[in-house]
């Protein structure tokens, strides 16, 4: 084994503090020529991280992190996001009785009676016997008192809109805005309007959907059209009773689905 005189150790340890003197003052001109930068890493813990880039990041890092005091911002209220507030506006109608009817379903309320009555069908026979009437109601359900009503109407798609063609989508009739002029009535109060898409095996079928005041009357109108056919499912009922049943009478609405 070697041994080492006290010059020895003296030598070596002077050695050792030139060393660190050298790489402590080439760090810091490295720092000089590269600021350290702020990264926020999140907006809304603010969390800062100082770090100094260095080729002997291997022997120091520099590294330092604050919270900023800044508030947390609000989270938007529902009435900001329209997406949002209109789900909210919709309830589960899976536990709700299904009716099916000629080329639909739709869901019908807890409490909600049938109330379509046999039509004479036979007065609607010209003298010839070539056209009979054409019902009126698809489907037609009501409460007890008969003041909130959900009703289901069938007519030729080209009975709303004068067309050449077989419409096959409620978008061939017409944008959402454009479509407002067939099934909003002139001169009420339109409080909300939405297209929703629906997947389908062949596709997307869209459905337009309307909410309006007409009079006393709030109502909640989704249209479809299949086959040259547009479907059309309405909830009404008075003003002053929407604001304790108007989700379930929106929901019925909504529930309108083409088979």
């Amino acid at each position: 084994m070697l041994k080492h005189g006290p010059n020895d150790l003296r030598q070596h340890s002077l050695v050792i503090a030139q060393w660190k003197k050298y790489h402590q003052a080439h760090i810091f001109s490295l720092m000089a020529a590269y600021p350290p930068r702020i990264v926020v890493r999140n907006a809304v813990s603010r969390s800062f991280i100082l770090t100094a880039f260095t080729t002997f990041s291997s022997l120091v890092t520099l590294s330092t992190a604050a919270l900023a005091e800044t508030p947390t911002p609000p989270s938007p209220s529902p009435s900001s996001n329209p997406s949002r507030s209109f789900l909210s506006g919709i309830a589960n109608t899976k536990s709700w009785f299904q009716f099916y009817g000629d080329g639909f379903a739709i869901r019908v309320p807890p409490n909600f009676e049938d109330i379509m009555e046999p039509e004479d069908y036979n007065a609607g026979l010209s003298l010839y016997g070539d056209k009979a009437k054409p019902k009126t109601y698809a489907a037609r359900f009501a409460t007890p008192d008969g003041s909130e009503v959900l009703s289901v109407v069938v007519r030729p798609s080209n009975q709303l809109k004068i067309t050449f063609l077989e419409a096959k989508d409620i978008a061939d009739l017409g944008s959402l805005k454009e479509a407002a002029k067939i099934f909003v009535p002139v001169g009420a109060t339109l409080y909300s309007a939405r297209a929703i898409k629906i997947k389908e095996e062949e596709g997307y079928r869209n459905y337009y959907f309307y909410e309006f005041g007409n009079d006393e009357q709030h109502v909640a109108l989704v249209a479809a059209v299949n086959s040259g056919k547009a479907i059309i499912a309405g909830a009404t009922a008075p003003q002053k009773k929407w604001v304790d049943d108007g989700v379930r009478l929106r929901s019925a609405a909504v529930s309108l689905t083409l088979v």
